[in-house]
């Protein structure tokens, strides 16, 4: 009776995990409900992002733009196989955004944005990981004082702005990064901050 009373509990405990886990995602109505500002042109953002990370699948990069939608700061880094948990995507976004910008939380209103490039396998469709990470883009937003921006997908088939339909087959996460200075703004004109970093649930990569 003791281990049918243990083994009743734990599975209690791992469904009240569970379903906490799912409350920390967004789906694509709430995300598109959600009021996201617009990129004015994705696709130089996702190119620029791409050509100065190349990321592969698993990585997450994360940039902040300024009003002008140029490229302020950025910084990639690799999940670890864990289960997706808007939480501690929340985390690991918060402590990048630490590591290579400073906080806007002084201002009324948001003049930065802040937007996640994820490469993943699969295809373009949502799945529960793509919630949860648009859920830890939000509140790591919100923390850090930025404007929640767009969360963009990259996959073998292309890039997709998830909950605007906008999207394109390059670049993809197997194609060769373009030119570095057509696709990001000069240094030498706008001090640029990149960096990688981990938190407890990622791994750390090199600093591109």
């Amino acid at each position: 009776m003791t281990f049918g009373f243990a083994s009743s509990a734990a599975t209690s405990i791992n469904g009240s995990a569970n379903s906490a886990s799912l409350a920390r995602m967004l789906e694509p109505a709430e995300w598109a409900a959600a009021g996201i500002p617009l990129l004015r042109n994705p696709r130089d953002v996702v190119s620029g992002l791409h050509s100065r990370h190349r990321p592969t699948p698993s990585t997450a990069v994360v940039a902040v733009l300024d009003q002008e939608e140029r490229l302020s700061a950025s910084a990639s880094f690799a999940r670890r196989g864990v289960p997706a948990d808007g939480w501690e995507f929340r985390n690991a976004l918060l402590a990048q955004l630490r590591r290579v910008i400073p906080h806007d939380l002084r201002r009324r209103t948001p003049v930065r944005t802040a937007v996640l490039l994820y490469c993943r396998d699969g295809d373009e469709r949502w799945t529960e990981e793509d919630g949860a990470w648009m859920w830890g883009l939000r509140d790591a937003c919100t923390l850090h004082g930025l404007r929640c921006g767009a969360y963009i997908t990259l996959t073998r088939a292309g890039w997709q702005v998830l909950g605007e339909g906008r999207g394109g087959r390059r670049p993809n996460s197997e194609s060769r990064p373009g030119g570095f200075g057509e696709e990001v703004p000069d240094p030498a004109v706008l001090p640029l901050r990149t960096a990688s970093g981990a938190a407890e649930v990622l791994r750390r990569t090199a600093a591109r």
